[in-house]
């Protein structure tokens, strides 16, 4: 990456995953970057640990962008990731010129001018650009466009790469956007450009990456590209992971903490896949040493976890294991020590016999309430797709193909970030919940939203957090906790954007012996100071907790959107969503985990022979509202 001038322009720490990560195109001041892969990133990159998401995704760790101190970005040389100009097409919005940028004439710290126009106005990227299914983006050949549709001989034959992006007033549409050839007048609008295989006729994807030299093999692609606006939706779905840092027991044997400590090294993953291989002794004498323990014990560790992962369910995935952990050290919070990574404590609602019909219903649905004064997140990109989200390992002709994040060979190490902050956990009764979902009325509606799970391409990917079948607990469940977030960004002074939800109910395999899950965790995302305010601690407490439940129901009740929101049978991309709107359950995509899917109010709050979880605690609701009215 010799040929990348030195420009300096600044992106927050959390932004080089989402949405700036590997891959992903940043606007800046009328300029526009695509991120470099973590070829470009230097060996200064900050380590982040978080040993149970790095066996999860298989590497040897993980690392972050390093901070650059204010005011020392002058004198810094470069030691974060790279962004490369993208698209390199340009034009002048003057004289329309468009050029083709080369890194030779970047100049440190200056936007590119037009050299041509008195006052040098600023060049702007062109809008359009091309990706296709397997990942790869390009500049579209506006030169092959441009001549695409000649005439005479001289227009076929002509190879000049000087265009002109002009601009008629006689429509505001694309038709009058045209690129015209300098040399023989041949022109084309732009009419048409967003229809599919728009471009199957001026070429095949080349199939490279914006950021890759010239030194890089090219990969054979089959694709047809693809003409999208630079901005769309559609040009960069980024594939991230997290785990919330869980610390150890409180009260282990000391075995069991030295088997803890032999598990969470770094070189374990590597230890346990090179068994039988000429690695496999350095590995076991690097552990030894550095854990303070036998290369037996080591070794004898080593075979054990291979027994148990060879008895263990296949439908038990990584996924699974961590959401177990997380699920026990929030249900049961006493069994977890303190540390500075990880502080929760158990607390109530506050509802006794003295309070009114809905707060007892509601103290009689909630089993558990535990507030976290101090959590560490870490997420971590893995790769991304274009045009079409991934749709997971099953079925490699649906979606779009994963793109790691090292295009040349096998990621050993991600992109990640930790944050720190708090949350809200909430446990429902699990007698009350089974009871619910043997209801006939409850088994038939979740049947109608898993049919419609099973048809998507999503459907690998959404699996993964609800289980391999899709329960009412887990669609009430991630309802309920898109409306807590919502009403918390009215209570806890947190916009909704800075929080985030983990959702236990995952559904487990026929004879697994896992517990089963059934809870909602809501913690403070954002990488800045909105971290530990205290907000939602507080919300936590009694009463403002139980105010917070019932006004978030009540409000569940009600959409701007009503009656076609509460009487949908099939919204959002592939008819995921039942009765959930942007005007009562959607949230900004980085607060939700699974892309604001399989949400439904009604089995919420209930509507018509379905009976929601909540409904009981609605009702009394309603008729204590009734008879404080004071009727004349």
């Amino acid at each position: 990456m010799n040929t990348v001038k030195d420009i300096r322009r600044k992106v927050r720490r959390t932004q080089t995953i989402v949405p700036f990560g590997v891959g992903g195109i940043i606007d800046l001041r009328g300029e526009s970057f695509v991120a470099a892969d973590t070829r470009s990133w230097a060996a200064k990159g900050e380590r982040v640990e978080s040993p149970r998401l790095a066996t999860k995704l298989r590497v040897e760790g993980f690392r972050s962008a390093p901070v650059i101190p204010s005011g020392k970005a002058a004198f810094a040389t470069r030691i974060g990731p790279v962004y490369v100009r993208f698209p390199k097409w340009l034009f002048c919005p003057q004289c329309r010129e468009m050029q083709l940028w080369r890194p030779n004439h970047e100049v440190r710290d200056k936007q590119p001018d037009c050299g041509r126009c008195a006052g040098k106005p600023k060049l702007a990227p062109m809008r359009f650009i091309q990706v296709c299914r397997a990942g790869h983006m390009a500049d579209i050949d506006w030169r092959r466009w441009a001549h695409s549709r000649s005439e005479g001989h001289d227009q076929r034959q002509c190879q000049v790469r000087r265009l002109r992006f002009v601009a008629t007033p006689e429509s505001s549409g694309l038709d009058a956007l045209r690129v015209v050839c300098v040399a023989c007048q041949a022109e084309r609008n732009l009419a048409g450009m967003s229809q599919k295989n728009i471009l199957k006729q001026i070429g095949r994807c080349p199939g490279t990456h914006p950021w890759q030299p010239e030194t890089d093999e090219a990969d054979p692609c089959e694709e047809t590209p693809q003409a999208v606006q630079r901005g769309a939706s559609n040009v960069y779905f980024p594939i991230t992971h997290s785990a919330i840092d869980i610390p150890a027991p409180a009260g282990l044997p000391e075995e069991d903490e030295l088997t803890q400590k032999v598990v969470n090294h770094s070189l374990w993953p590597d230890f346990n896949s090179a068994d039988g291989g000429p690695i496999s002794d350095a590995f076991r004498t690097v552990i030894a040493g550095q854990c303070g323990v036998p290369e037996e014990f080591v070794e004898a560790l080593r075979r054990r976890h291979a027994n148990e992962a060879a008895s263990m369910p296949s439908a038990v995935d990584s996924d699974d294991d961590l959401s177990i952990a997380e699920w026990a050290a929030f249900s049961v919070p006493e069994s977890v020590a303190d540390s500075n990574t990880f502080s929760v404590r158990r607390t109530h609602l506050g509802i006794d016999h003295t309070y009114p019909a809905s707060m007892r219903e509601l103290a009689a649905a909630i089993s558990a309430v535990v507030v976290a004064d101090r959590v560490r997140e870490v997420r971590a990109l893995e790769g991304f797709s274009r045009y079409e989200p991934s749709s997971g390992d099953s079925d490699e002709n649906q979606g779009g193909r994963v793109v790691s994040v090292n295009t040349e060979t096998r990621a050993q190490w991600l992109p990640a970030v930790e944050t720190y902050g708090e949350g809200i956990f909430i446990a429902v009764d699990e007698d009350r919940l089974t009871s619910w979902e043997r209801l006939t009325s409850v088994r038939d509606w979740t049947r109608r939203i898993q049919r419609n799970l099973d048809a998507s391409f999503k459907a690998d990917r959404l699996r993964g957090k609800s289980g391999p079948e899709l329960l009412p607990r887990f669609v009430m469940l991630h309802t309920l906790a898109h409306h807590f977030i919502r009403q918390l960004s009215y209570d806890s002074g947190y916009n909704a954007a800075s929080l985030r939800e983990r959702v236990y109910a995952r559904s487990h395999a026929p004879g697994s012996e896992l517990p089963p899950q059934a809870g909602v965790f809501i913690y403070t995302a954002a990488g800045d100071t909105e971290g530990t305010l205290g907000g939602l601690v507080r919300q936590g407490q009694p009463p403002n907790l139980a105010e917070t439940l019932i006004r978030l129901l009540e409000s569940a009740q009600w959409c701007s959107q009503d009656p076609l929101c509460a009487d949908s049978t099939g919204r959002s991309l592939a008819n995921l969503n039942r009765a959930a709107c942007h005007a009562c359950t959607l949230l900004p995509e980085t607060c939700c985990e699974i892309d604001n899917s399989l949400l439904d109010r009604t089995l919420l709050i209930g509507e018509g022979e379905v009976p929601g979880f909540f409904r009981g605690v609605v009702q009394a609701a309603i008729e204590e509202s009734a008879e404080s009215v004071d009727l004349p």
